[in-house]
């Protein structure tokens, strides 16, 4: 795909994963919509992004679990760019914990993040990449959507079911000239989960390591589609 001058939506965008995939996709000379929850984190992201590279920048509060607030996102960024070609589906959120410990709004939260907000964010931008002649689908996982742990059946479940929607997505839309693919990414030192960026964690994936994955998967040509790329610490502690 030549990138210059292309659309990409990146949702969860202010800080961690999404924040440095919307970074080196403003690099390469994409313009670029940031979304997230918070209207103050919304604006210092498209301020400090706009001095990042040569694309442009807009932003748009988006709580994905709500269908209304996805279509305007991407109403937004097609009035303000003329159309989508890039969708990096990033929100996310993780609540661990035991089962019979789980409030069910807890789990209604992450999987209408995880999943729901995927599929709506899918189902908006499609018909706009198809009015463009294609696109580029990338939806951010999880290790966790293969390896099931104690305590994180929830979040297990939202990206076991992720993936399997990404796989099916794939087929559906291929021969429409879209692309779709997932990053399976292991320990990332951000802030998701509660937990804090961690300077003596030196040893887990940064940000930028996930956001090279997706400048990577855009730059491939037209005839070849890696659907699925995991990506993990390459010296984790020893057990």
């Amino acid at each position: 795909m030549n990138l210059n001058g292309k659309v990409a939506i990146v949702t969860g965008s202010t800080k961690g994963i999404g924040r440095a995939i919307a970074e080196a996709l403003v690099r390469e000379s994409l313009n670029v919509c940031v979304s997230a929850r918070k209207a103050d984190e919304v604006e210092q992201a498209v301020r400090e992004l706009s001095d990042a590279g040569e694309g442009n920048v807009t932003g748009v509060v988006c709580d994905v679990r709500d269908y209304d607030e996805v279509k305007a996102l991407v109403e937004h960024t097609v009035s303000e760019f003329g159309g989508v070609d890039v969708l990096v589906n990033n929100a996310g959120i993780g609540i661990f914990g035991r089962v019979d410990e789980t409030e069910p709004e807890d789990f209604r939260s992450v999987i209408e993040t995880n999943l729901f907000g995927v599929f709506y964010c899918c189902r908006e931008a499609i018909p706009r990449m198809k009015r463009r002649g294609g696109g580029y689908i990338i939806n951010i996982s999880s290790l966790a959507g293969t390896n099931a742990h104690p305590q994180m059946a929830v979040y297990n479940a939202s990206k076991f079911g992720l993936n399997g929607f990404s796989e099916a997505l794939m087929q559906e839309v291929r021969h429409d000239g879209i692309k779709v693919s997932y990053i399976m990414p292991g320990s990332v030192n951000t802030n998701f989960g509660g937990d804090e960026p961690d300077e003596t964690k030196s040893w887990q994936l940064q940000p930028s390591d996930i956001a090279r994955v997706v400048v990577d998967l855009l730059h491939h040509d037209d005839r070849s589609l890696p659907s699925r790329v995991e990506i993990r610490p390459s010296r984790p502690p020893k057990k």
